[in-house]
């Protein structure tokens, strides 16, 4: 029974100063704002593109007779060259020879693959370079600076203060006023009076 009595009596003694007090807010001008850095290590990734060369396999058929050469091949190749050579004179003699001696050979070639077998098809596999893009990537640590606050000097009564914000105030700050009595500081008869406020 004494425990709780002496608890009101001690909630109630704590709760009647603070609603005799009285509070309102009003404004203070700001005299000086400073910046606050602070140096921050962040990671970041960094890619980049590297040409590389890699090999891959492709398969290629082609068309096979059989033989490497036939006659008619030899016969065209002749033939033509022997005509080439009657067509040319002076000095393109020798370039009639050889363009005959070439379309003989392709006319010669088609005579003995209509007479020949049919041609097979043969696929074989080729390693081919190929140059790709192949993108690289690493964390890079940095260290930057960031705006962490703002100290503030600011005025009010007559009397300077400071504090730390989280962003400018500008030319004015709001304050909250707090006003409530304390016992055993009676102004004393002769001082000036307390500042009025607005």
């Amino acid at each position: 029974m004494k425990k709780t009595v002496f608890a009101i009596a001690t909630l109630t003694a704590a709760v009647l100063p603070a609603l005799a007090a009285e509070s309102y807010t009003d404004r203070a001008r700001v005299v000086g704002v400073t910046a606050i850095t602070e140096r921050v290590p962040i990671s970041r990734e960094q890619c980049w593109n590297d040409r590389v060369r890699t090999y891959e396999e492709r398969k290629v058929t082609r068309t096979d007779t059989g033989a490497a050469i036939g006659p008619g091949t030899v016969l065209g190749a002749i033939v033509g060259g022997v005509a080439g050579h009657q067509v040319g004179s002076g000095r393109g003699n020798d370039a009639a020879t050889a363009a005959g001696a070439v379309v003989g050979g392709l006319i010669g070639n088609q005579v003995d693959r209509s007479q020949g077998r049919p041609a097979e098809q043969v696929t074989e596999v080729e390693r081919v370079p190929v140059d790709r893009n192949v993108e690289r990537c690493r964390v890079v640590q940095e260290v930057r600076e960031a705006r962490v606050g703002y100290d503030v000097r600011y005025t009010y009564g007559g009397r300077e203060f400071r504090t730390r914000l989280d962003r400018d105030p500008g030319q004015f700050l709001r304050v909250a006023i707090n006003v409530q009595p304390v016992e055993g500081h009676e102004v004393a008869q002769g001082s000036p009076p307390p500042p009025r406020y607005r």
